[in-house]
């Protein structure tokens, strides 16, 4: 691995505060908008057919695990490229990125296939309701089919972020999040002489979304990222840098998948009640976005500050980072803890057009107010996640999501469904609590093996 000289990225010089808060606050007005056409897209969808919000609901575990692949891979990215670019290893630097993107459309192939011959399957291990099958299965279909957009998108956003350009990163996100809103209504009701394509029309203004955001961000990645050079000219599989890439990107890949597996158990322990239930755990998991991904956004900026410092030994800015990180992750998340306890209603609401608004609301209000109480322990758990993955060692966040989602949560919502539908929800905080204790204690453990340790780059010469 080449030792090249080159003027030090602003991620090991700028005051941290400072930085953070640069490098995050992109990210998060980004994922706000993404958050928002999430919501959009269940509202415009509620608001065509009841039926129609079951099905996207009910598709959410595939669309989950898509995001856990396509995520868990750009994690690995990031998180390798941060970490050579702190060692100055500028060659392996430029591979992580070349590789992340050839992994990104091996995964679209695979998910391509999946979509075009198994989504009817899917959805008939839920219900029979035909309509709700014919839909789930039209708008599944398109999602998985097209969904190069989203894999390269998603890789060539966490480029950007590994080198610090998070504005580039807001543009591409926004601009597909904006066009995808824009098409919503246009595509599903059939305005502006565009024929009515119902739950489909929702899918393919997705996929149209993705598509433009994935261009914008392998344009700025070609056009302003002057630290990854990217050239497929002469591209050759690294298969030592795919095996560092999924060192860190494998676990992650697991955790994301294991909240499809716990949305899948779930909806298992709900349909018994009533579709009703999935719909308002379906909206419940919209309306979450809106809380998490700004400290999503948070802990994305974070992640190439903790793993370009890691690398160049700078513990000092790592742990200055990481309080930032958990102030402000929880600053964010109180604030959403409060308005699920204040507005459950209206936020349940703006998801109906009527028709069973009363059930939802009955089995909604009490859901949104007792799932949000773990909303600050997730903060702190999320933030220690992210530094675990920040320095190479994913295992350990795979280890918590495990524990929370598949040893705690879907067991004790199994339970709890014995007593009542209204006792199911109880599950979520019960296995914050677990996850976020464990969190504290495994930081503990990696701050005196790894990041105490550490002696600057510069003094080891």
């Amino acid at each position: 691995m080449k030792l090249e000289q080159r003027k030090e990225n602003k991620m090991g010089t700028m005051p941290v505060s400072k930085l953070l808060l640069t490098m995050s606050l992109p990210i998060m007005i980004s994922m706000l908008v993404q958050a928002m056409y999430n919501i959009v897209d269940s509202v415009f969808v509620a608001q065509y057919s009841a039926n129609g919000l079951t099905a996207v609901s009910l598709a959410f575990p595939v669309q989950n695990l898509m995001i856990a692949v396509g995520v868990g891979t750009s994690i690995g990215v990031n998180s390798l490229l941060s970490r050579k670019l702190g060692e100055r290893h500028f060659d392996d630097a430029n591979a992580a990125a070349e590789n992340g993107l050839m992994l990104a459309v091996l995964s679209a192939i695979a998910f391509a296939v999946f979509g075009a011959f198994c989504s009817r399957m899917f959805f008939q291990a839920f219900t029979q309701n035909e309509q709700i099958l014919e839909m789930g299965t039209q708008y599944l279909t398109i999602c998985t089919t097209l969904s190069f957009g989203a894999f390269i998108q998603l890789t060539s956003e966490r480029i950007l972020q590994a080198t610090g350009k998070t504005f580039w990163n807001m543009i591409s996100q926004g601009v597909g999040a904006i066009i995808n809103i824009i098409l919503d209504p246009i595509m599903i009701f059939g305005l502006l002489g565009f024929p009515e394509l119902g739950v489909a029309g929702a899918a393919l203004a997705t996929v149209i979304g993705q598509w433009i955001a994935m261009g914008c961000a392998l344009f700025f990645n070609f056009k302003f990222n002057h630290e990854v050079h990217i050239n497929f000219r002469k591209f050759r599989p690294n298969w030592r840098i795919v095996g560092e890439i999924y060192q860190v990107g494998i676990p992650s890949i697991v955790m994301q998948s294991i909240a499809s597996i716990m949305t899948f158990g779930v909806n298992k322990i709900l349909i018994p009640f009533t579709e009703v239930a999935v719909s308002v755990f379906g909206v419940y998991f919209k309306l979450q976005s809106f809380i998490f991904m700004p400290v999503f956004g948070l802990t994305s900026g974070m992640v190439p500050i903790v793993g370009y410092n890691f690398g160049a030994g700078k513990k000092e800015r790592i742990i200055h980072t990481i309080k930032d990180a958990c102030i402000y992750a929880v600053a964010l998340m109180g604030l959403g803890l409060v308005v699920f306890q204040l507005f459950p209603a209206q936020l349940i609401s703006i998801f109906s057009n009527g028709e069973e608004l009363g059930q939802m609301l009955e089995i909604g209000v009490p859901a949104l107010r007792i799932i949000s109480i773990s909303f600050i322990g997730a903060g702190i758990a999320i933030v220690f996640s992210s530094v675990f993955q920040a320095i190479g060692n994913g295992i350990l966040s795979l280890i918590m999501s495990v524990i929370r989602q598949l040893v705690v949560l879907l067991p004790a919502a199994w339970l709890l469904s014995k007593i009542g539908l209204s006792m199911v929800w109880w599950s979520f905080p019960i296995a914050e609590i677990f996850s976020t204790g464990l969190a504290l204690l495994m930081y503990r453990s990696v701050y005196r093996k790894m990041i105490q340790p550490l002696v600057p780059i510069d003094e080891q010469r």
